[in-house]
């Protein structure tokens, strides 16, 4: 099935946006008490918007979604499409169940966002159908356009990419998974329009091996700290500047990894206390998650400085 106009304008905007720049992942703002800080949140996305990624997705996992209520899921939603201003596509992050993944996807439709992110969701592994019908059933309760995501429990087969493509909202998919052989394989069943985005953890650790696979577009966690080394990134990977992307791997991408692995939530937490070590207005992480300890946020400043310093920026 072809999509619907919606879902075609959709489609584009994204297309071109993958083209120009990094995928915005931008962090929520909360008081010291935990409170959602709107205020803070429109200042710090502003910034974040003002060096032009190519789409922006709140929350999402990097926006800890699976914290926020739906009354705060709609003011973050409803902030992202007005500080965006029509300039950049705007994804939300929907999920859970299907129930639940309906009523904020019909929160973020309501919100003027151009589509959604389905988050794997909750707890269950589940089949191939079960799958399919989970998005079918999402598709069938809202009309906002549709991105899937699979990682972790959620890997897709040919067969349930291709049936999830003949919905007239389905868009596109991104891999958290990093399997290249099954990718590969998804990219081929699927057809020409889809939309395909690199969304592993840190995902320039991959880009160009994604790249070989038709996958270049990507989401940039980094980007929601340091947009200019995101940015020189991105410049150097599409202008065959290999030794730039070198460097910038050996001496700051890698290095991040190799910190965020030491602790769970670290993918969120470490890169907010980074947004605060550079003073952008986020406040602390929502438990479940904890925020780095003295040792491990003194790494991440030195590690920050060298990132900044190796494309000409400062703090």
């Amino acid at each position: 099935m072809a999509l619907n106009r919606v879902a075609q304008d959709a489609a584009r905007r994204l297309r071109d946006g993958m083209a120009r720049g990094v995928l915005s992942f931008p962090l929520t703002s909360f008081t010291d008490d935990g409170s959602l800080d709107l205020d803070a949140y429109r200042a710090y996305l502003a910034g974040q918007l003002a060096t032009e990624p190519g789409a922006v997705f709140p929350a999402c996992g990097t926006g800890e979604f699976s914290a926020l209520d739906e009354d705060e899921y709609r003011q973050v939603v409803t902030a992202a499409v007005e500080v965006a201003g029509g300039r950049i596509p705007v994804v939300a992050g929907i999920g859970y169940g299907w129930a639940q993944a309906v009523r904020f996807a019909r929160i973020a439709e309501e919100a003027g966002a151009d589509a959604a992110l389905v988050l794997p969701h909750y707890l269950v592994k589940a089949p191939q159908e079960g799958l399919v019908e989970q998005v079918r059933r999402i598709a069938a309760g809202t009309g906002i356009p549709l991105v899937v995501y699979q990682r972790d429990h959620v890997a897709f087969s040919a067969e349930s990419l291709r049936r999830l493509a003949e919905l007239p909202t389905v868009i596109g998919l991104k891999d958290g998974h990093s399997d290249l052989d099954r990718l590969q394989r998804l990219t081929l069943a699927a057809p020409d329009d889809l939309l395909f985005f690199n969304g592993a953890a840190t995902a320039e650790i991959q880009a160009r091996a994604y790249a070989t696979v038709g996958v270049p577009a990507y989401s940039s966690a980094v980007h929601a700290f340091a947009p200019e080394i995101a940015d020189a990134f991105f410049a150097a990977l599409n202008s065959g500047n290999d030794s730039t992307v070198d460097r910038l791997l050996r001496d700051f991408y890698v290095p991040l990894v190799e910190l965020r692995d030491r602790v769970p939530g670290y993918a969120v937490s470490l890169i907010k206390a980074a947004a605060r070590l550079r003073g952008r207005p986020v406040g602390p992480v929502r438990a479940p998650l904890t925020d780095p300890g003295p040792q491990d946020l003194a790494e991440l400043e030195k590690l920050l400085e060298t990132g900044l310093g190796l494309v000409g920026a400062t703090r």
